[in-house]
């Protein structure tokens, strides 16, 4: 008897123990998933810092958006999903959103590009695809949801189908059927990995979380 109890007792700590360490790499919320290094990849600088948040910080050399490999990459892959994260960037910050990637070696050509840059200022009505909440050659932001260098944003894409809705900051800045507006020649596939760009600037996210729809 008394050795039963010992025995239940040094298991309750040991339970407790494994469900925070399994609960630190994976934890879900209403569906969603917390993504961190831990279930995501990259060959990029990435860090993670004590508030959790990953912080890109370059490495000598390390220039340009075409080193694919030191992308953040999901490590599965989504069709109709939801995903949300926070970021922020220095003045004239650069990055991206990459989604229904088929191709890892190449989400340019295998996938599609939200774009992620530091338009503050600019009018809406000249906001085209290369700036920020645009879809690089497809579509330009709805408007300017872009706010001052240095500060969090928040973006919530959502891929439905062929449906692409993006929230920037509170704002839509995207609706719109992706299989009417995008390049002729430019396949959308059904699914594919999701991504966040190295651009070879310092680039700070936090509270990434993905839902399959």
């Amino acid at each position: 008897m008394r050795m039963k109890s010992r025995f239940f007792f040094f298991a309750i700590p040991l339970f407790v123990v494994t469900t925070v360490l399994a609960d630190h790499h994976e934890k879900k919320e209403d569906g969603f998933t917390a993504l961190n290094l831990s279930n995501m990849k990259t060959e990029g600088n990435w860090q993670a810092m004590d508030d959790g948040v990953l912080y890109l910080e370059p490495r000598e050399g390390e220039e340009g958006w075409k080193r694919y490999h030191h992308y953040l990459w999901t490590k599965e892959k989504y069709g109709d999903f939801t995903f949300s994260f926070e970021y922020k960037y220095g003045e004239g910050g650069n990055s991206g959103f990459y989604f229904r990637c088929v191709d890892q070696k190449d989400p340019v050509e295998g996938g599609f590009e939200v774009q992620i840059l530091d338009s503050m200022g600019k009018p809406d009505g000249e906001m085209g695809h290369h700036d920020n909440g645009g879809v690089i050659k497809t579509k330009g932001a709805d408007t300017n949801a872009s706010i001052p260098a240095g500060e969090w944003n928040k973006m919530v894409v959502t891929m439905k189908g062929s449906h692409l809705t993006v929230m920037l900051n509170g704002k839509k800045v995207q609706d719109f059927d992706l299989a009417e507006k995008k390049p002729e020649d430019k396949p959308l596939e059904s699914e594919g990995y999701i991504a966040i760009q190295d651009h070879g600037l310092p680039f700070w996210v936090r509270n990434l979380k993905v839902k399959a729809l």
